[in-house]
């Protein structure tokens, strides 16, 4: 498979979404998900798939007098987050648009699609 334009599909969320969640739906929304996983990855087009911390456990990092600063939290004060994340690699942009919308919680909520302008690899 010849190597396409890299997207990254990006999934909102918030601990009170998370919370509005029946317990007894979540094995069916993780095996969905993994089918996702599974099916994508097969076909070449879905390099990783990560899901994030809650929020709470974000930082901020900055350098200050060459040494890491850290500030607890997130960057932005909002009520929802960056929640999980796929890179995906599509020879078209309809095709990641294709991806995107075939994301179980499309059903729902928007995946927020957003083209890599830039790159660099990590083998040279």
């Amino acid at each position: 498979r010849t190597p396409g334009m890299k997207y990254v599909a990006m999934i909102y969320g918030s601990q009170a979404k998370w919370d509005a969640i029946p317990a007894e739906a979540w094995p069916e929304a993780i095996a969905r998900q993994k089918a996702f996983n599974t099916k994508y990855r097969q076909s070449g087009e879905l390099l990783g798939a990560y899901g994030l911390a809650d929020a709470a456990a974000a930082q901020l990092v900055r350098r200050g007098e060459g040494v890491p600063v850290v500030t607890e939290g997130p960057y932005l004060e909002t009520k929802e987050y960056i929640a999980s994340f796929c890179l995906l690699d599509c020879h078209s942009l309809q095709r990641a648009q294709a991806i995107a919308a075939d994301m179980p919680i499309a059903d729902t909520e928007p995946v927020e699609l957003w083209p890599i302008l830039h790159e660099s690899p990590t083998q040279a």
